[in-house]
């Protein structure tokens, strides 16, 4: 599943990859070195997930082709309706290396709480067709299911946006845009396991004093956009996390405006925060759906909507 990415013996590339692309002038070796980075980063398991036994059957699958796709392009997705046909949704946005079919389980967690949800694959990841991802595309292919999403969900106040480990600096990114429109198109984000920015979580993982986030090509500066979000959030993070240290979340927690909850489960590893959380996972999300925003975030977000 998608903490793989963040294994040891990947990360302790990155210190090297970054020493070369200083040393490397070419742009062509450059080229290939964010190549590797890329890989690295995103690290795609090809085929099913071994834990994956198949879809529910209310589950409906659907492809994503807009305008903008080259040919042979595509997003793969699942739109997963609750029961009940007034039911708030969550726009799903997964980590990496394991594609959707790796996300099932927490999926039905957050469906079995009384949400639809709307999971893709990003280019590149199991059934979306595509090149090796980047960081550009990821952000392109949130943008999009965004855009179904909204069909899908036509009241904003039910609308959340979820996003798990890098999937979280995915989300962040496409609220942080969200949150300058008036009146807000959505009602939170969740971000669950996920980091400041990718070069801190590297440098944290490999232990090294190279200044590893200014020498990235895929920066995922989540720390940088958090305070821009302007609608409530929920963090959460397993106090047991081993491959993204629990105080990134704190640090992105502390960054961001009000309203605001953090959620830290004690025992929860990097992908089961949900599970061990239980009933206080679900305590959580009612309040974000409930929650009333401050006069002066409303205003903020109108004041910066008039001025763009």
């Amino acid at each position: 599943m998608s903490s793989r990415f963040f294994s040891r013996l990947s990360l302790r590339w990155f210190p090297l990859l970054c020493m070369a692309l200083l040393i490397v002038g070419l742009p062509v070796g450059c080229a290939m070195l964010q190549h590797k980075e890329r890989e690295l980063v995103f690290r795609i398991e090809p085929g099913n997930a071994s834990w994956y036994s198949g879809l529910p059957k209310a589950v409906q699958e659907f492809e994503l082709k807009p305008a903008s796709f080259k040919s042979g392009q595509t997003i793969h997705g699942w739109w997963y309706p609750a029961d009940n046909k007034d039911a708030p949704a969550i726009l799903y946005l997964h980590g990496v290396r394991w594609n959707l079919t790796g996300q099932l389980f927490r999926i039905e967690q957050l469906h079995a709480l009384g949400y639809s949800v709307l999971a893709i694959d990003y280019r590149g990841f199991g059934q979306s067709h595509g090149e090796l991802p980047s960081e550009t595309t990821v952000y392109e292919d949130a943008r999009i299911a965004w855009e179904r999403f909204q069909v899908l969900q036509p009241d904003p106040g039910k609308r959340l946006i979820y996003g798990h480990s890098l999937g979280g600096a995915v989300a962040i990114d496409l609220a942080a845009e969200l949150g300058r429109q008036t009146p807000l198109p959505v009602r939170g984000l969740v971000i669950e396991s996920t980091f400041t920015s990718l070069g801190d979580v590297a440098t944290a993982v490999a232990n090294t004093s190279l200044p590893v986030r200014w020498l990235l090509s895929q920066k995922f500066d989540s720390i940088d956009k958090i305070a821009d979000i302007h609608m409530p959030l929920l963090v959460v993070h397993g106090l047991d996390d081993r491959y993204v240290p629990p105080r990134f979340s704190q640090q992105l927690f502390e960054a961001a405006q009000e309203p605001k909850r953090l959620l830290l489960v004690p025992g929860a590893s990097h992908n089961n925060s949900m599970s061990l959380a239980g009933r206080s996972y679900g305590q959580a999300l009612d309040k974000l759906m409930h929650v009333k925003m401050p006069p002066d975030v409303v205003t903020h977000s109108r004041s910066r909507d008039g001025d763009s």
